[in-house]
């Protein structure tokens, strides 16, 4: 994710440079975008290079996880399907959409964990540690599991300012695309690298 905050800057500045150092009584500049629209096709792969790599660098701690994530997994299927038998069954859902399985609702559970952390850590890390350790003690939960949640969260909203760029009109809003992805990423780098031991 790091190599993807420096790529992002970079292909930024390579729309930016050029008009700054033009003088100021030129009335138009050539850019590339080219940085840019590459950045954008390329985050998803790098993203998941890394995450392939770093799964070969630690695989114990990957099938400690993996584990684990089974473990808290089921827990939160046997919450869901606990609710579901004391809770009435409503309507089928707005719009003829069917309510989600006990399967489906556990891992809405997680990925709704993990963007609440990730929205509280943007105002204030330590409350959204507390969370986290609040959402442990239960054991439907561990705190890795909600961090990396998090983390792909941001992600995710990092990666749809990336796509957006290739599609923006000009290049200064091109270029604003590239540095809004930053903050999402350098926060999923702090999640992902966060230790609460």
């Amino acid at each position: 994710m790091t190599t993807l905050v420096g790529a992002c800057a970079e292909a930024a500045g390579a729309v930016y440079r050029p008009i700054a150092v033009a003088p100021p009584d030129q009335e138009a500049v050539e850019v590339s975008l080219l940085p840019c629209v590459q950045v954008s096709l390329s985050a998803a792969v790098l993203l998941d290079r890394a995450r392939a790599e770093d799964d070969a660098r630690w695989p114990a701690a990957v099938a400690r996880e993996r584990q684990e994530a089974g473990r808290t997994y089921a827990a939160r299927c046997a919450v869901a399907a606990a609710q579901e038998v004391a809770e009435p069954a409503g309507p089928p859902g707005e719009h003829g959409v069917p309510l989600p399985t006990v399967q489906q609702a556990a891992a809405m559970d997680l990925a709704g964990a993990g963007v609440e952390v990730a929205a509280r850590w943007r105002d204030d890390a330590e409350e959204a540690v507390a969370l986290v350790r609040e959402l442990a003690v239960g054991g439907e939960f561990t705190a890795d599991e909600v961090l990396g949640e998090a983390a792909h969260s941001v992600v995710l909203a990092g990666l749809l300012a990336l796509q957006e760029a290739r599609t923006a009109p000009d290049p200064s809003t091109t270029a604003e695309y590239c540095l809004s992805a930053l903050p999402h990423i350098g926060l999923a780098v702090t999640l992902a690298s966060a230790d609460l031991d």
